[in-house]
Parts: structure tokens; C-alpha cells; sequence
């Protein structure tokens, strides 16, 4: 069952903090908040992770963390977002073999998704639609019509992401998807819950 939230959100370097940020997305009601610090220390980010969980706690927010598992477990998350070059889902499962936790798992291509669907993860991430600075190897853009058809033509959750912003998301939107990731609008932001609810307007408008 293809799952309809609009706005998950990807933290990364916000300029209010991590926990202003997340309680913006609980003000907001959305469905997900990622923590994604790349090249913090797993302590560092085990503190910020430990905040954003008492944060979202009791909430209708669930809260992932990217890349690794053992943090995720570690923090209490709701679940973990695993990259192509992470570890693999299945390994990722058996570690934490714990009731309800989330798996979600990024995709760059046709064959990615397709390779996906027997992993069952919980939503794949679809992307980058656009070019974006915040990875610091950036994989191939796919475009707005290329990542719609794969968003449309898979069975899974998906999460377009990659450049997204109010400039460019009812296009993206139009183009076939239908849950979408926005980082740099949000986190660049000293108004993220604005800046959230605009593009939940947006993603309204659409559904």
C-alpha cells in the first residue's frame, strides 16, 4: 500500500538548531523528520539524535536517522534511512529485529527501484529530481519527468528528493510524484515552520 504524507524532512545543519526544527515538524504534523548529520561524530550525533527523540516522542511525528542502524537503536528512533553504499537492508533488519521500526532505503535509478521491490522497504527515497550541493558526490540528476515515472511505475512509498523547493515542487508533483523531501528551503531557513506549511499548501493543493 503506496503511503500519501507529502513533507518528510531531512535535517541537516538547520540554522534554528535540530530541536527547533523537529518541533516545527511535530507543530506541522508531518508524517517524518530525518536526522542527517554526514560528517559529525557518531557522538555528536547520538546527542543531537537524543534531543530530537524527546522532541518527537508522543507525537504523530516519527523520527528516522540516516546511514546507521546502530545509532538509530541507540537514540530509540522509529526507524533507519539506509543509502546504496550503507548497510545492506536485510542485515539492517536482523540487527534491529525490533517490532515497528522503519526502513527506508535511497534510490538513484530504475534498476535501484526495481532491485528494491524485493527488499520491501518501508518508502524509497527517489532521486536527486535536481542537482544539490548537499552531498558532497552527488549522484546523476534524474530530471522531473524520469523520476516521475519511476515514482508512478513503482509499488512502493516513494519520496522524491533532490533540489526540491516552492519554486519547483507543483511541477514534480505534476509530474507523477507524490511524497517529497525538501532540505536547503527548510533548514536555510529562521522560519522553517513557514517554510513547511508552504509546502504542505503546495502538496494540498495537488492530492
Amino acid at each position: 500500500m503506496k503511503e500519501n504524507f507529502g513533507l518528510y524532512m531531512v535535517m541537516t545543519d538547520p540554522v534554528v538548531g535540530y530541536e527547533a526544527c523537529a518541533q516545527a515538524a511535530v507543530n506541522c504534523g508531518l508524517r517524518y523528520v530525518q536526522l542527517r548529520m554526514k560528517n559529525a561524530s557518531r557522538a555528536a550525533i547520538l546527542a543531537e539524535a537524543r534531543k530530537v527523540r524527546a522532541v518527537t516522542s508522543g507525537t504523530g511525528t516519527l523520527f528516522i536517522v540516516n546511514d546507521d542502524v546502530e545509532l538509530a537503536w541507540a537514540a530509540d528512533a522509529d526507524g533507519v534511512h539506509l543509502g546504496q553504499s550503507d548497510m545492506p537492508l536485510d542485515e539492517a533488519r536482523k540487527l534491529w529485529n525490533a517490532p515497528g521500526k522503519i526502513f527506508g532505503l535511497s534510490t538513484h535509478s530504475e534498476a535501484q527501484e526495481l532491485s528494491a521491490r524485493a527488499l520491501q522497504p518501508d518508502y524509497i527515497g527517489v532521486g536527486p529530481v535536481f542537482p544539490t550541493p548537499t552531498k558532497a558526490v552527488a549522484d546523476p540528476a534524474l530530471g522531473v519527468e524520469r523520476a516521475g515515472t519511476i515514482i508512478k511505475n513503482s509499488p512502493l512509498t516513494c519520496v522524491a528528493l533532490g533540489g526540491l523547493d516552492e519554486t519547483n515542487l507543483a511541477g514534480v508533483l505534476k509530474a507523477g510524484a507524490v511524497n517529497f523531501c525538501a532540505v536547503r528551503a527548510i533548514m536555510q531557513s529562521p522560519e522553517p515552520e513557514k517554510v513547511i506549511r508552504t509546502l504542505q499548501q503546495i502538496w494540498r493543493a495537488d492530492v
